[in-house]
């Protein structure tokens, strides 16, 4: 079954979109992309409220909306797309795995970053989330989002958290990640899986997004196979494809 998929993100220009909403918006369109499928990339500057979920990114198709990338593989595997449907039920459960590792330390840590870290918060993430409204609504959206993150790191430990204890979880987070990919081009050897995109979304977006320090994405680059996956993944399902 043919599948068109356009994905809105919340984006209206560069300067605008945040660094953990970036990474998984790269993460969906890299999985469309490897599953063969169009993938029109819509800027909204209220995609955040248009989301069944309230995240993004979300994909809209036909008159189906989705959101988030685990929705999103459920929905087009059941259109007949999928990247893991080779995997035996040890490796899939595995994969699931490492996905959560993903999400509880790299997404945790890019959203303790932006709005935890003072100088993140003032400097970039606040700016950027007022930036589609007027003043003072853009100021009091961007403030109220604060308060949510903050709420929610709090409620699950990571708001005791110091800036440099963060670092070292992405540091080890880094580690696992290296240890399993070793030196196959893929997660799970030859094929691209959803955890190869989800990885590349996080990793690829804190390598090339400016913050006010550099030392979250000194932590990746403290790993060499890491590192050339993300070039690899680039290269074969971006480069290629807007050449």
């Amino acid at each position: 079954m043919s599948l068109a998929a356009e994905a809105f993100v919340s984006q209206m220009a560069e300067d605008q979109i945040l660094l953990s909403d970036c990474a998984s918006s790269l993460a969906v369109q890299t999985y469309l992309r490897m599953c063969g499928l169009p993938v029109q990339v819509v800027c909204r500057a209220n995609a955040e409220y248009m989301s069944p979920s309230g995240k993004i990114p979300f994909i809209h198709v036909g008159n189906q909306v989705v959101s988030e990338l685990s929705p999103i593989v459920q929905f087009t595997k059941a259109k007949g797309h999928s990247l893991s449907d080779s995997l035996d039920d040890v490796q899939r459960a595995e994969m699931k795995a490492y996905m959560e590792l993903v999400n509880n330390m790299l997404l945790t840590a890019e959203l303790y970053i932006q709005w935890c870290d003072d100088a993140t918060a003032a400097e970039i993430s606040r700016p950027r989330y007022a930036s589609p409204y007027s003043w003072p609504l853009g100021s009091v959206l961007a403030y109220q989002k604060q308060w949510e993150v903050r709420r929610k790191m709090n409620a699950i430990g990571w708001g005791v958290k110091t800036l440099g204890q963060v670092y070292e979880d992405v540091s080890q987070c880094c580690q696992a990640l290296s240890q399993r990919l070793g030196t196959q081009p893929y997660f799970f050897n030859k094929q691209p899986t959803e955890l190869d995109a989800l990885v590349f979304g996080h990793l690829f977006t804190i390598l090339t997004t400016r913050l006010t320090s550099t030392e979250l994405a000194e932590r990746i680059k403290g790993y060499s196979n890491l590192l050339s996956f993300c070039r690899r993944i680039e290269q074969t399902y971006f480069e290629e494809k807007s050449s």
